[in-house]
Protein backbone atom coordinates (compact mmCIF):
# COMPACT_ATOMS: atom_id res chain seq x y z
CA UNK A 1 0.00 0.00 0.00
CA UNK A 2 1.61 3.48 -1.14
CA UNK A 3 1.57 5.95 2.01
CA UNK A 4 3.12 8.33 0.57
CA UNK A 5 2.44 9.05 -3.39
CA UNK A 6 3.49 12.15 -6.03
CA UNK A 7 1.16 12.78 -9.12
CA UNK A 8 2.78 14.99 -11.97
CA UNK A 9 4.54 16.62 -9.70
CA UNK A 10 5.81 20.00 -10.94
CA UNK A 11 7.91 22.79 -9.54
CA UNK A 12 8.77 25.75 -11.72
CA UNK A 13 10.54 29.45 -10.12
CA UNK A 14 11.14 32.95 -11.67
CA UNK A 15 14.95 33.32 -12.48
CA UNK A 16 16.41 36.33 -11.65
CA UNK A 17 16.47 37.15 -15.57
CA UNK A 18 12.53 36.61 -15.37
CA UNK A 19 12.50 33.39 -16.77
CA UNK A 20 10.89 30.38 -15.68
CA UNK A 21 13.31 27.68 -14.33
CA UNK A 22 11.20 24.08 -13.81
CA UNK A 23 12.86 22.05 -11.45
CA UNK A 24 10.74 18.87 -11.63
CA UNK A 25 8.28 18.43 -14.72
CA UNK A 26 5.19 15.58 -14.14
CA UNK A 27 7.37 13.34 -11.33
CA UNK A 28 5.72 10.45 -10.35
CA UNK A 29 6.71 8.52 -7.15
CA UNK A 30 4.82 5.88 -4.81
CA UNK A 31 6.48 4.93 -1.68
CA UNK A 32 4.95 1.89 0.12
CA UNK A 33 4.72 1.06 4.01
CA UNK A 34 8.14 -0.46 4.99
CA UNK A 35 10.19 0.95 1.75
CA UNK A 36 13.42 2.46 1.92
CA UNK A 37 14.00 4.47 -1.50
CA UNK A 38 16.94 6.17 -2.13
CA UNK A 39 17.26 9.38 -4.54
CA UNK A 40 20.79 10.09 -5.80
CA UNK A 41 21.86 13.08 -8.32
CA UNK A 42 24.18 15.58 -9.38
CA UNK A 43 24.28 18.75 -6.66
CA UNK A 44 21.41 21.23 -7.97
CA UNK A 45 19.36 18.30 -9.23
CA UNK A 46 16.87 19.64 -6.87
CA UNK A 47 17.19 16.57 -4.22
CA UNK A 48 16.32 18.46 -1.26
CA UNK A 49 13.44 20.73 -2.87
CA UNK A 50 12.27 17.55 -3.80
CA UNK A 51 12.16 16.38 -0.08
CA UNK A 52 10.63 19.81 0.86
CA UNK A 53 7.67 19.04 -1.42
CA UNK A 54 7.19 15.32 -0.13
CA UNK A 55 7.12 16.29 2.86
CA UNK A 56 4.86 19.54 2.61
CA UNK A 57 7.36 21.85 3.67
CA UNK A 58 6.50 23.37 0.11
CA UNK A 59 3.55 23.74 -2.53
CA UNK A 60 4.18 22.23 -6.13
CA UNK A 61 3.13 24.59 -8.82
CA UNK A 62 1.04 21.99 -9.94
CA UNK A 63 0.46 18.16 -9.20
CA UNK A 64 -0.62 16.18 -6.48
CA UNK A 65 0.89 15.34 -3.27
CA UNK A 66 -0.62 12.82 -0.88
CA UNK A 67 0.69 11.11 2.78
CA UNK A 68 -1.34 8.52 4.13
CA UNK A 69 -3.88 9.04 1.61
CA UNK A 70 -4.68 12.30 2.21
CA UNK A 71 -4.50 14.99 -0.70
CA UNK A 72 -2.50 18.28 0.05
CA UNK A 73 -4.36 20.43 -2.43
CA UNK A 74 -7.20 22.14 -0.84
CA UNK A 75 -5.68 22.62 2.39
CA UNK A 76 -4.82 25.14 4.22
CA UNK A 77 -1.14 26.06 6.01
CA UNK A 78 -2.55 24.83 9.41
CA UNK A 79 -4.10 22.17 8.13
CA UNK A 80 -0.68 20.89 6.43
CA UNK A 81 1.04 22.09 9.40
CA UNK A 82 -1.04 19.45 11.63
CA UNK A 83 -1.06 16.78 9.22
CA UNK A 84 3.09 17.27 8.82
CA UNK A 85 3.19 17.25 12.33
CA UNK A 86 1.70 13.70 12.67
CA UNK A 87 2.78 11.84 9.96
CA UNK A 88 6.23 13.01 8.65
CA UNK A 89 9.77 12.62 10.32
CA UNK A 90 12.78 14.68 9.03
CA UNK A 91 16.54 13.83 9.15
CA UNK A 92 19.01 16.26 8.36
CA UNK A 93 22.46 16.07 7.48
CA UNK A 94 23.07 18.55 10.60
CA UNK A 95 21.25 17.41 13.31
CA UNK A 96 19.84 20.45 14.92
CA UNK A 97 19.56 19.30 18.57
CA UNK A 98 18.57 21.77 21.02
CA UNK A 99 22.05 21.96 22.81
CA UNK A 100 20.76 23.25 25.98
CA UNK A 101 18.83 20.12 26.47
CA UNK A 102 19.60 16.54 26.89
CA UNK A 103 19.22 13.93 24.46
CA UNK A 104 16.00 12.45 25.68
CA UNK A 105 14.59 15.86 26.14
CA UNK A 106 15.19 16.42 22.22
CA UNK A 107 13.41 13.95 21.47
CA UNK A 108 10.54 14.40 23.55
CA UNK A 109 10.30 17.52 22.12
CA UNK A 110 7.50 16.83 19.16
CA UNK A 111 5.47 14.95 21.36
CA UNK A 112 5.37 17.61 23.92
CA UNK A 113 4.34 20.36 21.04
CA UNK A 114 1.45 17.78 20.35
CA UNK A 115 0.25 18.08 24.01
CA UNK A 116 1.72 14.29 25.08
CA UNK A 117 2.19 14.35 28.84
CA UNK A 118 5.68 13.75 29.98
CA UNK A 119 5.22 10.25 31.33
CA UNK A 120 4.18 8.88 28.12
CA UNK A 121 6.67 11.09 25.71
CA UNK A 122 9.54 10.00 28.23
CA UNK A 123 8.81 6.33 28.11
CA UNK A 124 8.43 6.32 24.10
CA UNK A 125 11.44 8.85 24.04
CA UNK A 126 13.48 6.25 26.05
CA UNK A 127 12.46 3.12 23.77
CA UNK A 128 13.35 4.83 20.77
CA UNK A 129 16.90 5.72 21.98
CA UNK A 130 17.85 2.33 23.21
CA UNK A 131 16.22 1.28 19.54
CA UNK A 132 19.28 3.60 17.84
CA UNK A 133 21.91 2.28 20.95
CA UNK A 134 21.96 5.30 23.31
CA UNK A 135 20.20 3.62 26.59
CA UNK A 136 22.96 4.47 28.10
CA UNK A 137 23.25 8.20 26.47
CA UNK A 138 19.70 9.39 27.48
CA UNK A 139 20.53 12.42 30.29
CA UNK A 140 23.75 13.35 27.77
CA UNK A 141 23.68 16.92 26.11
CA UNK A 142 24.38 17.14 22.35
CA UNK A 143 28.17 18.49 23.65
CA UNK A 144 28.54 15.20 25.47
CA UNK A 145 27.66 13.04 22.53
CA UNK A 146 29.64 12.12 19.65
CA UNK A 147 28.50 12.81 15.87
CA UNK A 148 26.89 9.65 14.92
CA UNK A 149 25.69 9.66 18.92
CA UNK A 150 23.90 13.18 17.76
CA UNK A 151 22.75 12.12 14.28
CA UNK A 152 21.20 8.84 15.91
CA UNK A 153 19.33 11.33 18.72
CA UNK A 154 17.90 13.23 15.72
CA UNK A 155 16.57 9.92 13.82
CA UNK A 156 15.25 9.15 17.08
CA UNK A 157 13.33 12.72 17.05
CA UNK A 158 12.80 11.72 14.01
CA UNK A 159 10.52 8.64 14.95
CA UNK A 160 8.85 9.59 18.12
CA UNK A 161 5.23 10.88 16.68
CA UNK A 162 5.01 7.35 15.51
CA UNK A 163 4.94 9.18 11.43
CA UNK A 164 3.84 7.30 8.40
CA UNK A 165 6.64 9.11 6.42
CA UNK A 166 10.80 9.41 7.11
CA UNK A 167 12.06 11.58 4.98
CA UNK A 168 16.10 12.13 5.18
CA UNK A 169 18.39 14.32 3.58
CA UNK A 170 21.85 13.26 3.14
CA UNK A 171 22.08 11.87 6.85
CA UNK A 172 25.58 10.80 6.52
CA UNK A 173 26.97 13.44 4.67
CA UNK A 174 28.45 14.75 8.43
CA UNK A 175 29.93 11.90 9.82
CA UNK A 176 32.93 9.75 9.75
CA UNK A 177 32.99 5.84 7.51
CA UNK A 178 32.37 4.17 11.04
CA UNK A 179 29.69 6.24 11.91
CA UNK A 180 28.02 6.34 8.37
CA UNK A 181 27.78 2.40 8.34
CA UNK A 182 26.21 2.24 11.87
CA UNK A 183 23.91 5.31 10.61
CA UNK A 184 22.96 3.16 7.03
CA UNK A 185 22.54 -0.17 9.00
CA UNK A 186 19.95 1.54 11.19
CA UNK A 187 18.11 3.57 8.70
CA UNK A 188 17.42 0.13 6.75
CA UNK A 189 16.52 -2.15 9.76
CA UNK A 190 14.09 0.57 11.30
CA UNK A 191 12.13 0.96 7.58
CA UNK A 192 11.21 -2.25 7.51
CA UNK A 193 10.74 -3.08 11.31
CA UNK A 194 9.08 0.16 11.88
CA UNK A 195 7.28 -0.03 8.84
CA UNK A 196 7.87 3.49 7.83
CA UNK A 197 7.48 4.71 4.40
CA UNK A 198 11.39 6.16 3.74
CA UNK A 199 12.81 8.70 1.25
CA UNK A 200 16.74 9.13 1.44
CA UNK A 201 18.41 11.62 -0.59
CA UNK A 202 21.69 10.70 -0.37
CA UNK A 203 25.49 11.15 -2.30
CA UNK A 204 26.78 7.66 -0.51
CA UNK A 205 26.28 5.12 -2.45
CA UNK A 206 26.60 2.48 0.96
CA UNK A 207 23.90 4.25 1.80
CA UNK A 208 21.82 4.02 -1.58
CA UNK A 209 22.48 0.08 -1.72
CA UNK A 210 20.69 -0.61 1.13
CA UNK A 211 17.71 0.76 -0.48
CA UNK A 212 14.84 -1.23 -1.86
CA UNK A 213 15.09 1.32 -4.87
CA UNK A 214 17.26 3.47 -5.78
CA UNK A 215 16.25 6.68 -7.99
CA UNK A 216 18.40 9.15 -10.69
CA UNK A 217 16.93 12.58 -10.24
CA UNK A 218 18.06 14.28 -13.57
CA UNK A 219 16.80 17.08 -15.46
CA UNK A 220 13.22 17.21 -13.57
CA UNK A 221 12.57 13.57 -13.98
CA UNK A 222 13.42 10.91 -11.58
CA UNK A 223 14.09 7.36 -13.05
CA UNK A 224 15.14 4.05 -11.24
CA UNK A 225 18.79 2.83 -11.49
CA UNK A 226 20.69 -0.54 -10.73
CA UNK A 227 23.00 -0.28 -8.00
CA UNK A 228 25.80 -0.92 -10.37
CA UNK A 229 25.34 2.01 -11.73
CA UNK A 230 24.70 4.55 -8.52
CA UNK A 231 27.38 6.80 -8.54
CA UNK A 232 28.97 7.91 -4.99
Amino acid sequence: MSVLSVEGLTKTYVGGDGGLITVFDGVDLEVARGEMVAVVGASGAGKSTLLHLLGALDRPTAGRVRIGGRALEGMNDDEISTLRNRTVGFVFQFHHLLREFTALENVMMPLRIAGVSDARASERAIALLERVGLGGRVHHRPSELSGGEQQRTAVARALVADPQVVLADEPSGNLDHSNSERLHELFSQLAHELEVAMVVVTHNRALAARADRVLQLEDGKLTQIDLPEVVA
